[in-house]
């Protein structure tokens, strides 16, 4: 390895270890597109049966754009962030039919669809297109940190800057979208937050390993805030039929269907309290509670209990009356898009 350059050595590594994923066989930016927004927030072995999924449902952009927003929120169903499955549609759609079914082919261009952001844009254009524009991820931030020892603070956004200085004098100009897949490659199977040095190709000249800093790069002050959360939902039950409804956008799962919520500190006799005169009904009658189950989002905790409410047609009459809720068959709730949590508890009670 002598006398190569870094982007040399790395390409090399890549080309010899790299994981045999599908998006990497191919330059057509439909599939690889889609695997980078999967992958936001998402492991690989996580992602890939998702990437497998939509593939096989929707093998062109034009598929995609045409499908009911319901069908791909409920093949998204456990990824989280359903602003990326909303953000997708969207971008899809209008590719399909603003662009003429014509993926934009530059940076600036890809950096200007919906949902899209400069680690993604870049991603694009240099595998797709050859144009040699860096990735900066949280893989590249940790590896490139340590390697060539920036010291800057990567929760400042002005940070992301430095980063794309010193690796765009270290891209390769002839191969840029495998430097880049390189990259991310290294950063989450070699230089992990755990580094492994002692498999590292390039601990003798990294400034991180000479100066015993691993633990210490990249450097992170910022922290995020997680807000805790209490949820209580009401179960109503009405012969084989549940009550949902359709979450609002503003909120965590916009789009998706849960049981009408109550957050908050209750007690079962307080809830019990307001479901009987928020619905106008004599006694609940409450079949069974499961929990609480906690469910762990990136800036929130939520534990959630839920109470499995009988109710008889009169008193389903005044719930739907009084609520955004709906009736839906056992088998209309199973195809709904549903945050992971309701999943969770629907398999927790024997409903698949």
């Amino acid at each position: 390895m002598e006398g190569k350059t870094f982007a040399e050595r790395l390409i090399n590594w890549y080309t010899e270890r790299k994981r045999d994923l599908p998006w990497r066989k191919t330059k057509d930016p439909y599939p690889v597109w889609l695997s980078e927004i999967i992958l936001q927030q998402t492991r690989v072995d996580q992602g890939l049966p998702y990437w497998e999924r939509f593939i096989e449902t929707f093998p062109t952009i034009s598929d995609l754009a045409n499908a009911k927003e319901d069908q791909v929120l409920r093949l998204w169903q456990g990824l989280g962030y359903y602003s990326r499955a909303r953000n997708l549609h969207a971008t899809a759609k209008h590719i399909a039919v603003e662009l003429k079914g014509i993926f934009p082919n530059t940076y600036s261009e890809i950096l200007d669809l919906k949902g899209v952001g400069p680690y993604t844009a870049a991603a694009l254009a240099s595998i797709c297109y050859d144009e040699p524009k860096p990735v900066v991820d949280g893989n590249v931030f940790r590896f490139a940190s340590r390697y060539f020892g920036i010291r800057e603070d990567i929760s400042k956004a002005k940070s992301r800057k430095v980063f794309e200085e010193i690796l765009s004098n270290e891209i390769s100009k002839t191969a840029p979208g495998t430097f880049n897949q390189a990259m991310m490659e290294y950063g989450a199977t070699i230089c992990t937050p755990k580094a492994q040095c002692s498999n590292c190709e390039f601990h003798s000249d990294c400034f991180a390993y000479q100066n015993d800093l691993q633990k210490s790069l990249p450097l992170k002050t910022g922290k995020t805030k997680v807000r805790e959360r209490r949820f209580h939902y009401l179960v109503f039950k009405s012969g084989n039929n549940f009550l949902l409804n359709q979450r609002i956008d503003k909120d965590v799962w916009g789009g998706l269907f849960d049981f009408f919520l109550l957050e908050g500190d209750h007690s079962i006799e307080n809830i019990l309290e307001k479901t009987s005169e928020s619905f106008q009904m004599d006694c609940p009658i409450l079949d069974e509670v499961t929990g609480p189950m906690k469910h762990i989002l990136s800036h929130q905790k939520i534990s959630a209990s839920f109470y499995q409410i009988i109710i008889s047609d009169k008193d389903r009459s005044n719930v739907l009356e009084n609520s955004s809720l709906n009736s839906y068959s056992i088998e209309e709730m199973l195809n709904l898009p549903k945050p992971k949590l309701i999943v969770n508890y629907l398999h927790k009670v024997g409903i698949k």
